[in-house]
């Protein structure tokens, strides 16, 4: 206890030169706050026993404290964990038009609902309405801020009270715990489950219709884009459901999850259904993700009739989950990209990553396999360049797998624990570096570092050099 009166006073820290430099950068209320609470907890533990430090070491303990509130907690990182759509590093990267685009509009007013023609109030989904229209074939589009909000809202304005008819196989759950029956059930409406996991035939629809016509709203397909059920299967095809559906003035849904706006078979990649094919097989409404392999920001997309769509808007719920002027501009020059499908695969940040050869990334696994080894010499690890596989991600063609290269760091002899020091070591550089750890070893998948971020991906390495 006697020691504690050696304890410097909350002014005789403020006043020492590096707090002082801390006060300059971050304001004197965050370090006073920063330096008492510091004091207290020293206290504390002095008074457990623990040896007072010097004041050099209360001012560093200031110092990082300080540091540590300060830096932001939505922080670029490395994504070396091989899936590309990563739901928790903010799934698809934007195009620099994009976020040009953002910037422009975080920075200025914008003619978000504002008619620049007539000088009256416009209407923010016209921002994005007649590229979606264009680029899917339909009548009318609308926004929101996910793909479930957009479900939601949809069933929510036509069938609240009434039955929805859908396959047993397509009642998905996504990420989250977030389930296609209970979003229903959130919106007011009834879910009609027809068929089998497996098989579900065009009868089954009929035979659920026929059951309760009056009370029931519409059929609905859910595009079941994380998971694939394989074998003995049949699935009835868009274009009878939507027949069936209108012969009894129903409309027919389709809820595409992970939508993309091209035939992404051009590029090798496994084809995934678009809200165009949708549309042209009869299809009255169609939602699906702005953020996954769209390549663009969050966003749900409702694209389809103009009568539905125009329901859909006078909901009042559309409010709540409207989107702002930071997400309609970078949607918009996503769209834009579109417009130019010869060159997408290189404008597109989500798509040229997901095009990207494996002998590019093997090449830069090369150029950075001393820069690794350097940062990691003196641990008990081998390192090297080896195949990997990388996925889709984002509940995007979950069962396809894109040929990449990385880095393996396997531990030597029994001295497995090094392995998350080392992963520890990267997710706490400057920038952090998130990869997996798998079968043994820790591997970096190179596939989503693109070739401007080598450099700073080489000098955040040597952080992990001097802290290993």
């Amino acid at each position: 206890m006697s020691e504690l009166h050696r304890l410097p006073s909350v002014d005789r820290l403020l006043a020492h030169p590096a707090i002082a430099s801390l006060i300059e950068s971050h304001g004197r209320s965050l370090v006073t706050t920063e330096v008492r609470a510091m004091l207290a907890a020293t206290r504390e533990a002095v008074k457990g026993g623990a040896p007072l430090p010097g004041e050099d070491r209360l001012v560093e303990k200031v110092g990082a404290g300080v540091t540590a509130k300060a830096t932001p907690k939505l922080r670029p990182v490395f994504n070396l964990t091989g899936t590309v759509l990563h739901t928790n590093l903010g799934r698809a990267p934007l195009p620099e038009e994009a976020v040009q685009a953002l910037v422009a509009a975080a920075r200025s007013p914008c003619a978000l609902e504002y008619d620049l023609d007539s000088g009256g109030r416009g209407d923010r989904d016209d921002v994005v309405a007649e590229l979606l229209r264009e680029l899917t074939g339909a009548e009318a589009a609308t926004v929101v801020n996910n793909n479930a909000a957009a479900v939601f809202l949809l069933l929510n304005t036509l069938a609240q009270r009434k039955r929805v008819v859908v396959s047993r196989g397509e009642l998905v759950e996504i990420g989250g715990a977030f389930r296609i029956p209970d979003v229903m059930s959130r919106a007011g409406a009834k879910l009609v489950e027809v068929g089998t996991t497996n098989r579900t035939h065009l009868k089954d629809f009929a035979a659920a219709v026929e059951e309760a016509p009056t009370r029931t709203a519409m059929l609905m397909k859910v595009h079941t884009s994380n998971y694939a059920i394989q074998g003995f299967t049949h699935a009835v095809p868009e274009s009878e459901l939507a027949a069936l559906a209108h012969r009894h003035g129903l409309p027919f849904v389709v809820d595409l999850g992970s939508g993309t706006l091209t035939d992404l078979a051009q590029w090798g990649l496994p084809h995934e259904p678009t809200p165009r094919e949708a549309i042209a097989a009869g299809a009255d409404l169609v939602t699906f993700s702005g953020d996954k392999l769209l390549g663009g920001p969050q966003a749900g997309l409702l694209v389809g009739s103009k009568e539905l769509i125009a329901k859909i808007k006078r909901n009042p719920l559309k409010r709540a989950l409207r989107v702002g002027k930071l997400t309609l501009a970078a949607l918009e020059a996503v769209l834009r990209l579109y417009r130019d499908p010869d060159r997408l695969h290189l404008r597109l940040t989500a798509l040229r990553q997901l095009t990207r050869p494996e002998a590019d990334i093997r090449a830069a696994a090369v150029r950075l396999l001393p820069v690794l080894k350097t940062a990691l010499a003196g641990l008990p690890v081998a390192v090297e360049i080896v195949a990997l596989k990388s996925q889709i991600g984002s509940g995007s063609l979950p069962v396809d797998r894109l040929p990449s290269a990385g880095f393996a760091v396997r531990p030597q002899g029994r001295r497995s624990g090094v392995l998350n020091r080392i992963e520890e070591g990267l997710r706490g550089l400057a920038r952090p570096a998130i990869g997996r750890i798998e079968d043994g070893a820790l591997l970096l998948d190179l596939r989503c570092l693109q070739p401007q971020e080598e450099g700073e991906f080489a000098a955040a390495l040597a952080g992990l050099e001097r802290n290993p």
